[in-house]
């Protein structure tokens, strides 16, 4: 929205010109979001405590966490808030991979709002039918996929990316919408998976997402994308504004949900944040570098996938308790320990995924 008007501006005054510039609208992107977060935080969290909108908490999982019954949850509401007023602020709303990661963060933000609804308000434990969240995660999944699909404007933009191979990049053709679908849609529900401790999930987030927000504007850069051998896809670049501001807006929450939580951010934060994610991934065509950067969620899924799988088929559990940082703590890691060495993890994991992108 700023955009347009600084380019009016310019007309009169030469200084608006640094608007154009990506790199100073996406640190304003970045700021916005955190700024957002900090000033409503306060106001979000005394709501949802009026409202007695607060945490459930399985009777199975472990005793620590039965102190966070009742914190107030949904507070994914606000990282969706900062990320929306930023990238209307300062992102190109004419650029297709803008509004594709907008409609996606959108409408996996309503299927976690509605599941939340259910579970704190209505005080329905299942919340959202598991049938029905997965129905509608795949609608739009699917609609994301297909229209990247036929509105692709070049070769590049259905291409697989692998690290480590530079001349390796076979072409998807419509094998395209099966990998987005399953890329959105799998990178949601991990990042679901994984939000179980105070800043657990968010901050891998952050990290994963800041990472993207490099890659992006390689991508969208003729030289640098020639240079490192990656696809280059014109207007790309431009997702940094809405990467920095899930940056941005995911530091405003942690202010907040670093432990001990004063908020969580919900289902409608974590389906949300982990298609955004899984989206970004497709935008920029390294849905692989997601899997390495993004090694922590992976191995969270893995553990509920093995655990359920094992005990299904051999009346044997694996891990004490599924995703596997429960397991952890009721081996007796304090929570703070869990969630700092995965955070350590999840650091390195982003800088060997940034190292691929130099060793083809």
């Amino acid at each position: 929205m700023l955009v347009y008007l600084a380019e009016y501006l310019a007309q009169f005054y030469s200084g608006f010109n640094v608007f154009s510039y990506l790199t100073f609208r996406s640190i304003l992107g970045l700021l916005t979001a955190l700024g957002f977060c900090l000033l409503a935080g306060p106001y979000l969290i005394r709501y949802l405590q009026t409202m007695q909108i607060g945490q459930v908490v399985r009777d199975d999982g472990p005793e620590s966490h039965f102190s966070k019954r009742g914190t107030p949850t949904m507070g994914g509401i606000m990282i969706l808030g900062g990320i929306f007023v930023s990238t209307l602020l300062w992102g190109d709303l004419g650029n297709r991979y803008v509004l594709v990661l907008l409609f996606v963060l959108g409408a996996f933000g309503l299927i976690g709002f509605v599941d939340d609804y259910r579970k704190v308000i209505r005080k329905d434990p299942k919340g959202l039918i598991a049938r029905w969240k997965y129905f509608w995660q795949s609608a739009a999944a699917l609609v994301a996929a297909a229209y990247l699909f036929w509105s692709a404007q070049s070769p590049a933009d259905t291409t697989l990316v692998v690290p480590f191979f530079k001349d390796f990049m076979p072409q998807l053709g419509a094998v395209f919408i099966l990998l987005a679908y399953f890329t959105i849609v799998g990178s949601s529900n991990a990042v679901n998976l994984t939000d179980g401790l105070d800043g657990l999930a968010i901050v891998p987030t952050v990290m994963v997402a800041a990472a993207f927000a490099l890659v992006a504007y390689l991508s969208g850069h003729v030289e640098f994308s020639r240079y490192l051998h990656i696809p280059y896809l014109p207007g790309v670049g431009e997702l940094v504004i809405v990467c920095t501001a899930i940056v941005g807006a995911g530091l405003g929450f942690l202010w907040f949900n670093t432990y001990p939580a004063q908020v969580f951010m919900g289902d409608v934060g974590s389906l949300a944040l982990g298609a955004g994610l899984g989206a970004i991934a497709v935008l920029t065509r390294q849905e692989i570098l997601l899997v390495i950067m993004g090694g922590i969620f992976v191995a969270e899924t893995l553990s509920v996938i093995l655990q359920v799988g094992s005990f299904k088929l051999r009346r044997k559990r694996i891990f004490r308790m599924a995703p596997i940082h429960h397991h952890y703590e009721l081996k007796g890691w304090p929570e703070p320990r869990v969630i700092v060495r995965f955070w350590i993890i999840s650091l390195c994991l982003v800088l060997l995924g940034l190292a691929t992108l130099k060793v083809r």
